[in-house]
């Protein structure tokens, strides 16, 4: 026997496909970020850390990592951590995940013994069917009719036919409709967010539809028919229907379970053929059916959208990483780093190092407001406008004067952009800089004692006759400057407390006396330990520049 500790994970994907898992080590994270252990990348209801599981002794924890969409646990939205036992059920995204012991999940199996049947056992008490002749046979009465045109509904709408496209479905349903029942006329409507009825398919024109019927079918979710409208009190006295000739109707809810998305309406214009209860019990049914396949076929289109427009975020992603240096510049004097991780698959924040032949290096880091594509788009624009304007600038305060004037032009007002930028001299260690509304960045001295430059000015994109000034410092043999996005001091922790900048001079003075990289290194894992998972509320980014000489 398994030891108790020894656990597996059965995964349901939406594809069909099932992958066996088997819980090993202290943690594992499921999301669609390639970080995690468990990564569903095309699984658009994931977020990108969605859980993790957690081992805790022999046993097994789960925990929601603050995902968008909620973790399901047994049916009930899970806060926290909790135990998971043998035989629980946890919905993610599009994912069932069956947590068992190995092998536990096998499906049992029942004998099944054939006995010999003695010949003629087949009698007058025996019925039999066969389909072929019910669906072709010559017999047209009206069970054999109902029989034949369930069959066919049953057919075109199930779930192994190929998908069709919204409109052709709607005209198909309507088509099976009208043949089932024998009608003349008739017309689907869907009930929209807005509670508006949208014609979706057709046959004939012009219809007139009683507003109680309407309102029965869609608030009270019973199908209604009228046998003859000239006998019906509610009806005969109506010039609409009496207009149109109708003389016998049906309307039948599109329901699935207890939700109504439209309705069938159909009609004809003689008593040649009576609609019947029958009729009515019949189109109930294929509308239910209807209805389950046109919310299948919506589901389907909304995940086709998510999977194309998840496949253009990244693609979006891979040319917004391009814009963001591949790595630091070698200057002299100077050991140079900088590092990003968007929170979403693409992000508002932009940093980038400027080089120039007289030992000296701009670094300059800007936060757009927001997130996702229009924080992604909004930072594009300006580190166009940031290439043309650093060219080896006299005065940072001018530069920074003429960059807000042209972001004001072209941001919406409900944007705005953090920028800050200095020239830091590898030679001298001089320092000037200027800043729009940027967390003011942290000076580390060799010996311990931290600065804050906090000195500057407005964001950029709000006020555009804004003038900004340059201010100066000077690192000495062995000073760290950090230069942050305000995802490092926003991180939270599973508490909902926030990383600060205590924790951030913490961390780079524990670090100070090493190179940039493993200076950075120590700031993120410093960050990554207080967030224990919990997904970052804000793209962060960070440069660190130090003097060596």
């Amino acid at each position: 026997m398994a030891p108790a500790c020894v656990r597996e994970l059965r995964i349901y994907c939406p594809d069909g496909q099932t992958k066996t898992v088997e819980l090993k080590g202290d943690r594992l994270t499921l999301g669609r970020s390639s970080t995690t252990e468990l990564c569903f990348a095309d699984d658009a209801g994931l977020s990108r850390q969605h859980l993790a599981f957690e081992r805790e002794g022999d046993e097994w924890n789960i925990r929601d990592l603050g995902s968008k969409n909620g973790t399901l646990l047994n049916s009930a939205r899970l806060n926290g951590a909790m135990r998971l036992r043998p035989g629980d059920r946890v919905a993610a995204g599009h994912l069932v995940i069956a947590y068992e012991e190995p092998g536990g999940a096998k499906a049992a199996t029942a004998p099944v013994t054939f006995i010999p049947g003695a010949e003629g056992e087949v009698t007058s008490s025996t019925v039999v069917v066969d389909l072929k002749k019910l669906l072709g046979g010559k017999t047209v009465d009206t069970t054999t009719l109902q029989m034949r045109a369930l069959i066919k509904a049953g057919e075109e709408l199930g779930p192994q036919k190929e998908r069709k496209s919204l409109p052709e479905l709607f005209q198909l349903i309507l088509d099976l409709s009208i043949e089932a029942v024998g009608a003349e006329r008739g017309v689907l409507m869907t009930l929209e967010s807005n509670g508006e009825l949208v014609v979706r398919a057709a046959k004939g024109s012009a219809f007139r539809i009683s507003t109680t019927v309407r309102d029965r079918v869609l608030k009270t979710q019973l199908s209604v028919l009228v046998r003859d409208t000239m006998l019906d009190e509610a009806f005969r006295e109506r010039q609409s229907i009496i207009g149109q000739s109708v003389r016998t109707l049906m309307a039948a809810p599109l329901q699935t379970k207890d939700r109504v998305i439209g309705l069938i309406y159909v009609d004809s214009p003689s008593l040649t053929r009576v609609f019947k209860e029958d009729d009515l019990n019949l189109l109930t049914v294929m509308a239910n059916t209807a209805a389950i396949r046109i919310e299948h076929e919506r589901l389907a289109e909304i995940e086709h959208q998510e999977r194309l427009m998840a496949r253009e975020l990244e693609q979006a992603a891979e040319i917004q990483q391009r814009f963001l240096p591949a790595q630091a510049p070698q200057v002299s004097g100077l050991d140079l780093a900088g590092h990003n991780a968007p929170c979403r698959t693409v992000g508002g924040d932009y940093y980038d190092f400027f080089p120039y032949a007289n030992g000296r290096v701009a670094m300059v880091l800007g936060d757009v407001s927001g997130k996702g594509m229009p924080a992604s788009l909004l930072m594009m624009s300006l580190q166009a406008r940031v290439q043309v304007l650093i060219d080896e600038p006299e005065n940072l305060g001018a530069v920074l004067t003429r960059l807000n004037r042209l972001t004001a032009t072209n941001c919406p007002s409900n944007r705005f952009i953090t920028f800050f930028m200095c020239m830091l001299d590898g030679a001298t260690g001089d320092l000037v800089f200027a800043n729009a509304g940027h967390n003011p960045p942290l000076l580390m001295r060799a010996g311990g004692g931290a600065e804050w430059l906090e000195a500057g000015g407005c964001v950029l994109g709000v006020m555009p006759t804004m003038k900004y000034d340059q201010s100066q410092n000077r690192l000495e043999a062995g000073d760290v400057l950090v230069i942050f996005s305000d995802g490092v001091t926003d991180a939270l922790n599973p508490q909902g407390e926030e990383f600060g900048e205590a924790r951030l001079e913490a961390a780079v003075r524990r670090h100070r006396g090493e190179l940039t990289a493993a200076i950075l290194e120590g700031v993120n894992q410093a960050i990554a330990e207080w967030t224990a998972g919990t997904p970052l509320p804000d793209d962060l980014t960070l440069l660190v520049a130090k003097k060596t000489g």
